[in-house]
Order: C-alpha cells, then structure tokens, then sequence
C-alpha cells in the first residue's frame, strides 16, 4: 500500500495562486494579521527553516521570520486543490482511494514495482495539479504513514517487517504516526525513548499506564503493525463544530451571546447539508490566559434548528461569570448511520 502526501500542500497551493513567493518564506494562517490571535495553518520549507511550524502562534512566527510574507487561509481554494487531487489518484490503475484529509490518503494496489507505481503516481499528480508530493510504501498503514516523512520532500520510501527496526528502531517514539510529544514524554518517565524500546516495551506496564485499550496500541506501532487494509467506504463526520478566537478578551454576558449565536448559525448550516439528526451538543470555552473548558450533553434526536439552538444557547450559562475568554466554539454531534466509517473534515474553522 502507499501513502500518498503533498509536499507543504497549503503553501504549494499559495504559490501556484502568486508564483512569485516561489522560494521566499511563506506563513499561512488566520486573516493574515499576525497582530490576531491565530496560529499558523502551515509554513513553506523556507519559513520551516526558521523554526516556523503549524499549529504556532501567528505572532510568534512572524517574530522567527520576519521577513516570511503572511497570508490568509483560504479554505474553499484548497478544498478545490485537494478534490483534483484525489480525483487523480482514484484514476490511477486498480487503486483503493481512503483520503485522509486536504492533503493526504492512501492507495490500496497489487503492483509488483511499488516504487515505479508511486512515481507514476507523483508524475500524474503533479502533470494534473503542479503540486509535488512524497509517497511512502508499506505493508502496513502505520509503515506506509511513517515511510512517507522518509521520503520527503517530492521522494519515495518504503518500509516493511523487513527493515522496520534497521531504518526507525533509534529514532524518538514521537517520530511514529499516532504519538505526539505528550504521549512519548510519559513514555519516556517509563525509559521508553526510542521506536526499539517501545517495541520491546512490557505490554501490562503499557496497559497499566496507559489503559488496557491504548497501552497495547502504543505498543503495536513501535513495531509498525496494525492493518493492512485501505478502506475506501465514504467517511462521514461525527458532528460539525465551529470556533473563533477574539481579538480581545470578552467578559460581557452579551457580547457572548452574540457570538455563540453567530457560531450557532454556521454550525446549524452544516449540519443542514448532512439531513441527519443532532444527538449532542457541546460548547468549548478557553479563558485568559490559556485554560481550556468543554461541555456537553446529550440531547433527544432532533433535526429542528430551534432545539439545537436552544440547547447549545443553555451551555453559556457553564461560562465562569467576569472571567475573560479569549475563545469560543460550539459543536453538534450527530448520529451515525449504521454502516459508516467515522472520519473527520479538514478544518472549517471549528473544534
């Protein structure tokens, strides 16, 4: 199987809309203001070279590069580029589409020459799109996923049982896809540092810290297993959430009101175009400085916007009175049909 990935997809796409930022550092995320609260969605290789990386703070970005060009995001443009690009991976020759999000999937293929396959891929994405991408191969999802960052950028690699170990077995446990930096920090207090000792590492001590359904997993991608299956089945979302952070912090009951009901508006279109019911509400709070609050509840199943509203309207009333906030989202959770495979949107501004 491949795992297809396009190289600084966002900031590739900028490029192609204004060529002339072809080579400069490049920040996209927010409005563009790196006076606003907002973080950066992502950097070319450029500003990436300065210590710029997504999920960042806007203003602490532009401080790294100062001289980096920021932009807006601009969603529907990328979901426009990704669309072309999925469609041109489902084109190819026996291939089992599972997309992943704007800028990643994997292909299901019976190919004797993987690595003439995926280069077949890069050239037909890049001949219909001029995005380039890197494409990892694997004989597990987890060996594809991780093979990729190997071959970036605009290369191929591939990892298997054969050369796991020999290629990942020294690296950090936060190099394997599915464990961040909180996750390989509390597995370092354990003396598990690297993918080698993870993939050694005593399944009840996993299951007793980290439960009995997350300890073995852990355990399972140190050794890069896990499914061999790519599943094309349509995804469909859980819910749909909406979010804003203000420019400055609000403490008037009010002036939370008006926002939360503006939230409500968008995620109420949302979850119109999916015509199923809403069964749960949830409200996600951040005060100043940096303290994060969720709140949910369940709800009988209902498609009338009034209720949903209503619902979610009752949540504020969590809100901490006179303390500021800085950020406010709201979600509906809707129910899943019996056959779907549950997934997640790329980002639309929300939870």
């Amino acid at each position: 199987m491949l795992h297809v990935d396009l190289d600084q997809f966002i900031a590739a796409v900028e490029v192609l809309r204004r060529p002339e930022l072809a080579g400069k550092p490049l920040i996209v995320g927010g409005h563009g203001d790196p006076g606003e609260r907002a973080v950066v969605a992502t950097a070319s290789y450029e500003a990436r070279a300065f210590g710029v990386g997504s999920g960042m703070p806007l203003r602490i970005a532009a401080r790294k590069a100062p001289d980096a060009v920021i932009l807006p995001v601009d969603a529907p443009v990328y979901t426009a580029a990704s669309e072309e690009v999925m469609a041109t991976l489902r084109e190819q020759p026996g291939a089992v589409v599972q997309v992943l999000g704007w800028d990643e999937a994997f292909l299901g293929v019976q190919t004797e020459d993987p690595e003439a396959y995926a280069q077949r891929v890069r050239s037909a994405v890049l001949e219909r799109t001029a995005l380039h991408c890197s494409i990892g191969i694997g004989d597990t999802l987890v060996r594809a996923k991780n093979a990729t960052d190997l071959g970036k950028p605009r290369g191929v690699f591939r990892l298997t049982a054969e050369n796991w170990l020999e290629v990942m077995g020294e690296r950090p446990t936060r190099d394997l896809w599915g464990i961040g930096s909180r996750i390989s920090q509390r597995l370092a207090a354990l003396g598990i540092r690297s993918v080698a000792d993870l993939a050694d590492a005593d399944a009840p001590e996993l299951a007793a810290a980290f439960g009995p359904k997350m300890g073995p997993w852990y355990r399972q991608l140190g050794r890069g297993e896990g499914s061999a299956v790519v599943d094309d089945t349509p995804w469909v979302a859980r819910g749909h959430g909406r979010e804003t952070t203000f420019p400055q912090d609000l403490t008037d009951p009010a002036l939370l009101r008006q926002a939360a009901g503006e939230l409500i508006e968008r995620v109420l279109a949302d979850v119109a175009e999916e015509q199923r019911s809403v069964v749960g509400v949830g409200l996600k709070v951040r005060y100043a400085p940096f303290m994060t609050r969720t709140f949910t509840h369940r709800v009988p199943a209902t498609t009338d916007p009034a209720v949903v509203a209503a619902e979610l309207m009752t949540l504020l009333e969590r809100i901490e009175p006179g303390r500021p906030v800085r950020l406010l989202g709201v979600r509906a959770e809707l129910r899943m049909p019996e056959d779907a495979r549950e997934g997640h949107t790329p980002t639309r501004g929300g939870w």
